[in-house]
Order: C-alpha cells, then sequence, then structure tokens
C-alpha cells in the first residue's frame, strides 16, 4: 500500500501531481531506475556484518580491535549488558538479497577471531559491502536525486549521513526559489554541478579507507605510512575536514563558495539561527531590500540559505546584484 501525503490529506493508492520529484529513496532507488539515469561505480569486493547482541566471553577492554590474516573485527561495549560486534571479511561478498542470520554474525566471528564471544540475543543484525557507485547525474528535468539513491559507498567515517544532508540542504533551498518564482529552473542545474564533484570524492576517500584495512603485507606498510603522515597537523587537520564535510568550496568566485563555520554575533545571536528562515543572509554593515540582514562588524558578505558564502565584498557591488538577480529575485 502507498501513502502519499497533500497538504493535510493523507492519499492512500492514489497519485498527486508535482512540478518535481526528489528521489530520496536509497541506493536500489526505483526514482533512479525509472528515470533511467546511470548508475556506474564498482562492485563489492568484500562483505561486512553488524550486530548488537549479548556476550557470554566478552574480551577485556570496552573497544577492542583487531587485524587478523581472516580479517578485520570490532567489539565495543557500548551499553550496559550490550556489544556492537562488527566483522569484514575480504574477498567474500555475500549476496545482499538473503536474509541475515546470527549464525551468520557467529561464522564470521570464528573465522576471523577464533572464537564468537558467546554471542547470543541479537537486538539487530545487519549485512553491508564496499560497493561504490554514483549517478551519472542528479537532475534529468525535473527529476532529482539526493542521498542513497544518488551515491552509495563503504559506510567509513559515517560520511554518508552527512552527505546525504548536504545534498538536501543545498538542493532544498534551490528547489523551493525556482518554484516559488525566485529563481528559472537553471538554478537546479548548480545543484549537479555542486554536489557532483563532492559525491565523487567521497567515493574516492572511501575506496581508500576500505583498501587500507586489508589484512595484507603491502598495505600494512602502507597504513604504517599514513599513520605517520597523520601525525603531522596540517595533514590531520585537511583529512579531519574532508571526512566531516567542512572543507567543501563551489566555485562561486574568488573569496567565495566555502563554508560559513557558526559563530556567536555582536546581537547575542549565532548565525546559524539566522538562516532557519532558507534565506540568503547579508552580513556586515550594508543591507538589501528582500534579503535577511545582520549587522555586524566584518566584512560584508552574502551567506547562502545552505551556509555557503555567495558574495564577499572584495567582488564589488555589481557581483552582489547580479548573484541576486540569478538566484534570489527579490
Amino acid at each position: 500500500m502507498t501513502s502519499l501525503r497533500q497538504g493535510d490529506t493523507v492519499v492512500i493508492n492514489g497519485s498527486i501531481e508535482a512540478e518535481y520529484l526528489v528521489g530520496c529513496d536509497g541506493g536500489r532507488s526505483t526514482v533512479r531506475r525509472l528515470a533511467g539515469i546511470d548508475f556506474p561505480g564498482t562492485a563489492a569486493t568484500m562483505t561486512a556484518i553488524l550486530g548488537d547482541v549479548e556476550l557470554a566471553d566478552p574480551p577485556p577492554h570496552a573497544v577492542f580491535q583487531q587485524r587478523c590474516p581472516a580479517g578485520n573485527f570490532s567489539v565495543i561495549d557500548f551499553e550496559p549488558g550490550w556489544y556492537r560486534v562488527m566483522t569484514n571479511e575480504f574477498d567474500l561478498v555475500a549476496d545482499r538479497d538473503s536474509p541475515i542470520t546470527v549464525d551468520e554474525l557467529r561464522s564470521a566471528l570464528k573465522r576471523i577471531a577464533g572464537t564468537d564471544f558467546g554471542l547470543h540475543s541479537p537486538r539487530w543484525i545487519s549485512r553491508y559491502n564496499d560497493a561504490a557507485r554514483q549517478a551519472a547525474r542528479y537532475r534529468d528535468g525535473r527529476i532529482l536525486l539526493a542521498g542513497d539513491a544518488a551515491h552509495i559507498h563503504y559506510p567509513a567515517g559515517g560520511q554518508g549521513l552527512n552527505t546525504g544532508v548536504q545534498d538536501a540542504v543545498n538542493l532544498g533551498w534551490k528547489l523551493a526559489a525556482v518554484v516559488r518564482g525566485r529563481a528559472g529552473a537553471e538554478l537546479l542545474d548548480t545543484y549537479h554541478e555542486e554536489r557532483h564533484p563532492v559525491g565523487a570524492r567521497v567515493l574516492r576517500n572511501t575506496r581508500a579507507q576500505t583498501a587500507l584495512t586489508r589484512p595484507d603485507p603491502q598495505i600494512e606498510a602502507l597504513r604504517e605510512t599514513m599513520r605517520d603522515l597523520i601525525g603531522i597537523d596540517e595533514v590531520n587537520r585537511r583529512l579531519g575536514l574532508m571526512l566531516a564535510g567542512l572543507d567543501i568550496r563551489y566555485d562561486l568566485g574568488a573569496g567565495a563558495g566555502l563554508r560559513v563555520p557558526d559563530y556567536d554575533l555582536s546581537d547575542g545571536t549565532r548565525l546559524y539561527q539566522h538562516l532557519h528562515h532558507g534565506r540568503p543572509v547579508l552580513i556586515g554593515d550594508a543591507e538589501v531590500p528582500g534579503v535577511d540582514h545582520v549587522a555586524a562588524p566584518v566584512e560584508p558578505m552574502l551567506v547562502r540559505p545552505d551556509g555557503h558564502v555567495a558574495w564577499v565584498a572584495a567582488m564589488g557591488q555589481d557581483a552582489l546584484t547580479g548573484w541576486l538577480e540569478k538566484n534570489w529575485r527579490r
């Protein structure tokens, strides 16, 4: 049974008409498939299992991780009486449609660790892999893709959540501006232009992280090299910002494109409070009709609803006027 909400009305097994459709329906997206949008990438090379279980004979440490010849495993004591168990086995790819069972997790632990730690009473179990794919285009006319419908990858660093939310925020204000007549439909093309390279970079770094977890002497040497490099502050900071998705810069002109960090303003508010309305915010001592304004003793800049700088004073007044005419007609 299908239910769709139209205003305050829920339509059961019916249909609605809309100007645009955004597919946020996961890695096996029906929207993407029916739209005929290609999903190229690399197939899975390993199988990982994650489960929240009870253990009769747990390891001695609250966080226990070990690399073994047959793969890797982790046991995390995350709640009284409950443990999160994870296994990684390489060159073993399970059928993604086959049901996952506690016996499969138990067997994987025994193959890798030599013991199942007395595993029993699972709360839930999930299986995943390192398949990495990205939609060839995020926009096809009035159809758009976001989140896992646009990109899938190994969940290293939890980047899927950040990337999907950033997709939605980037697209949300643009789609609203187009639907409300503040901008032309061509603004939606910038969604693909800005977000597709970000998704491609996430796939690249998660592939690299997956490779680094393989139990192999050459990979172990590479891990040691990476460990030394990460000890350098600048390298550590650069990788950390990348994994957090906080270093993204869109090509919006000199001085623009970076994400503005949240900070305290002189009126006692914080910058991001002023983005909640989904409108551009002009910060500084200048004011522009139809744009939210926050007085602050800083160089004037216009911040887009997604937190990225659209304009700075050094770009000149004509650049500000041009951006507003194209993206935010008042």
